[in-house]
């Protein structure tokens, strides 16, 4: 198992050590060091005055480049220096990071970089072999003395030009991403044999007891989808679960765990803490960074693992993200095959078809041909898998879960900010535009969890494929949910989207979406993108069987209900926009009321009437907060001879959730609230209530409403009663219902269908209410016994 070329040196555990310029460079710029690693180099004067061109400056040398690129990169790491061969991001480096950097060699190198090369392989030693290649790289430092250090005060000649001057990043970022690569790179596909070659070195075992785990290992417990499964394995089996996480310490293990717990609302409680063991370690080391008693223990003991870890980029490329999707997966491997047998339940992801032109993606279907699979998450994802099916061969129970997208917890609203099915999303919403695609493979984070805690519990469903991708979105579901929830979108083809989009977040950045924004600008990670909304519909009938028969909850369409709390998270945290009362309206229609008011306990004789537009912005609003939004003008003499406008209005549907006034006989239908201005500047209040009583007159208790009337700041004056006209109501209400104008035939009937639907049933409850009362109280069904109850 243990490899000891330079290639696999992230999986046999030979990190290279940064070369001695490398750890003295700190608060040096390139150029200095150049100047420390290049001592005998021409000064840049010469080459010019002697007339030379600066294309026939001998290229640098491979090694000396490379140090000065980690030297660089290690100012914009937590640790403060790289080892050559050691990944830019697996050392901390994040996407701002490397694009800091990506100026700062421009600057000193004199060479336009791009970024995508950065991320495909962020190794110093991989940049400089691909770099000194280039015509006019800065070879040569300032003026330097026999002891290789600058001089002093001495004035320096600027450097050999470059034959192209780079243009700023921030320039540069507006401009289309270059056309991506049709196929994958060499190096990278060379380098997936040799990975694949790995497992073939992994012992021959036999097959573990099928009986439910007690002991089980986990990986990205403080990742989305593992927390969730965490706490999916404490709630639904009796397993002590050993959660492996990267950290220095465990006590600093056990804070980082907690602290990812809390921020997706899940419980960080002592029952938890005490049916979980936290091990400090890594995925990307060998033995996963534990101590050689530790592995033996777990190789002894654990019933099972369940490796949910992997580095989620869409940026990076192979070499950068193997370590821990590939390299990892197959320490998990061994350890299963270590000890006594162990089953293995591996995370992985519809991903392993992401090749544009798939025509399906069923659970046992053929996998994407690997030189078609461009970004390196793809191709990392579909490595580990091929990797695990040779494992299969040699007797290890392997079962691989594949989700889709996974979306927000349907209760919580938790959700994972860098996904980009979220991303996405939040753009949707911002931008009111969606590109056109096939399907959205995409299920909730709760739904995925639990299924897959499912067959992790069940033995029987060991050793199979399941795509965790629950019931696909249309395009025409996705515009749908929006318009129903008052954001109506245009559907953009995908580079006409994609523009405007990138243009939108440069214009106004937001620091939650910058990860899209470079998934955007990146040839590599468009071509994932491309694959994703021209892909088909992910099927599991095995999945559904199963779910069948453990009885867990089906899959159902991740929509606009099971969206909710995700959204309004997502707007709460700045990413999303939801609907506003000053929005254009999504659906509206007009009131008329008529009747009679006049003082505080005396009789009501004086006109009055209301000519109202009762709208709501979103069937959002209706469901969040049961509020109509209300405009419209008062006529009643008795508070002033002009008609009063309604500045703000708000009318509240079954207010606190019907509860029941005078003893449960009395059911709140509508509550009104009404802030007017009369002509003559002043401020009035309206207070207005809907009863359901039971009694036989249900339609006029539908269309009466008692109200009050006062100065703003005052007791009330007025008081009387005003009736819909019957004649009206069904005209203005129902048929008079006007819907957003933008909207298609069938999306407008289906907002029409929708409200009615809604509110009648919210009639009904409360119409309801008093007669179930009335009803108890006749039957004498709530009143408690008495002992003496014979002697009466």
């Amino acid at each position: 198992m243990r490899e000891t070329n330079e290639d696999t040196s992230a999986y046999a555990g030979q990190r290279a050590t940064a070369e001695s310029i490398e750890r003295g460079g700190g608060g040096l710029s390139v150029s200095d060091l150049l100047a420390r690693v290049v001592p005998a180099a021409v000064p840049a004067h010469s080459a010019t005055a002697a007339g030379a061109s600066p294309d026939t400056d001998p290229p640098p040398d491979v090694d000396v480049l490379a140090a000065v690129i980690a030297a660089a990169a290690g100012r914009h790491l937590p640790e403060g220096h790289l080892a050559p061969d050691a990944d830019f991001f697996d050392a901390g480096g994040s996407s701002v990071n490397a694009v800091e950097l990506v100026a700062e060699l421009e600057e000193e190198l004199g060479i336009e970089v791009d970024l995508d090369e950065v991320f495909a392989d962020a190794r110093p030693s991989s940049l400089a072999r691909r770099w000194a290649r280039i015509p006019g790289i800065r070879a040569v430092a300032p003026t330097v003395t026999t002891a290789g250090h600058s001089t002093a005060g001495s004035t320096t000649a600027p450097p050999v030009p470059s034959p192209r001057t780079p243009s700023p990043p921030a320039a540069r970022s507006a401009e289309p991403a270059h056309a991506p690569h049709s196929t994958a790179r060499r190096e990278d596909l060379d380098q997936i044999l040799a990975d694949l070659a790995l497992a073939d070195r992994l012992p021959f075992v036999s097959a573990p007891e099928p009986l439910p785990p007690r002991r089980l290992l986990l990986t990205g417990a403080t990742g989305f989808l593992g927390s969730h499964m965490l706490l999916d394995l404490l709630r639904h089996s009796d397993a002590h679960v050993y959660c492996l996480v990267r950290a220095a310490d465990e006590a600093a293990a056990r804070t980082r765990l907690g602290e990812a717990l809390r921020s997706y609302r899940l419980p960080w409680s002592t029952e938890v803490r005490r049916r979980i063991t936290v091990l400090p370690g890594d995925i990307r080391r060998p033995q996963l960074g534990l101590s050689e008693e530790r592995w033996n223990e777990l190789a002894h003991e654990l019933d099972g693992i369940v490796g949910v870890a992997a580095a989620v980029d869409f940026l990076r490329g192979y070499q950068s993200l193997r370590a821990s999707n590939v390299l990892g997966t197959l320490a998990l491997a061994e350890l299963a095959a270590a000890g006594r047998p162990k089953p293995l339940h591996h995370i992985s992801s519809i991903a392993v078809f992401n090749e544009v032109g798939i025509t399906s993606m069923g659970e046992d279907d053929p996998l994407a041909h690997a030189d078609r699979l461009i970004a390196g998450y793809d191709q990392t994802k579909w490595a580990a898998e091929v990797a695990l099916r040779r494992a299969r061969d040699h007797g290890l129970i392997v079962t691989a879960l594949r989700p889709g997208g996974i979306g927000g917890h349907t209760r919580t609203g938790a959700y994972n900010p860098q996904d980009l099915s979220s991303g996405l999303v939040s753009a949707f919403g911002r931008f009111r535009t969606v590109p056109a695609f096939r399907y959205l493979n995409v299920a909730p984070v709760d739904w995925v969890s639990r299924v897959a805690v499912g067959v992790i519990c069940e033995p029987d469903a060991w050793g199979f494929d399941y795509n965790l991708t629950g019931v696909p979105n249309t395009l025409d579901d996705v515009v749908q949910d929006m318009a129903l929830g008052g954001m109506h979108v245009r559907v953009k083809d995908w580079d006409d989207w994609r523009t405007d989009a990138l243009a939108r977040l440069q214009a106004e950045p937001i620091p939650e979406l910058t990860f899209l924004t470079r998934v955007l600008q990146s040839p590599t990670a468009l071509k994932l993108c491309e694959a994703t909304l021209k892909g088909p519909a992910a099927t599991g009938e095995r999945t559904a069987h199963l779910v069948e028969a453990l009885g867990l909850p089906p899959a159902t369409r991740y929509g606009a209900r099971a969206q909710l709390k995700t959204f309004e998270r997502l707007a709460g945290d700045g990413l999303a926009r939801l609907p506003h009362k000053d929005d254009q309206p999504h659906l509206w229609f007009t009131e008329t009321t008529e009747g009679q008011v006049g003082p505080v306990a005396a009789a009501a004789d004086t006109p009055c009437s209301m000519a109202l537009t009762l709208s709501i912005a979103s069937m959002h609003q209706l469901v969040t907060e049961r509020r109509i939004d209300v405009r419209g003008d008062l006529t009643c003499p008795a508070v002033h001879p002009g008609p009063l406008t309604v500045e703000r209005g708000d009318v509240w549907i079954r207010p606190e959730e019907g509860i029941p006034e005078h003893h449960g006989l009395t059911h709140q239908l509508l509550r009104y609230r009404l802030l007017l201005r009369d002509t003559d500047g002043g401020s009035w209040w309206l207070e207005g209530r809907k009863h359901a009583r039971a009694r036989r007159d249900l339609w006029r208790q539908t269309r009466a409403l008692t109200v009050e009337i006062g100065r703003e700041g005052e007791s009330a004056l007025l008081a009387g009663e005003l009736v819909v006209p019957a004649d009206s109501y069904v005209r203005d209400q129902i048929d008079g219902i006007q819907v957003d104008p933008r909207l298609t035939g069938r999306e407008q009937r289906a907002a029409k269908l929708t409200w009615l639907a809604w509110f009648g049933l919210q009639m009904g409850r409360g119409l309801l209410g008093p007669f179930t009362r009335a009803a108890a109280d006749l039957l004498d069904l709530r009143r408690t016994p008495h002992p003496t109850e014979h002697n009466r």
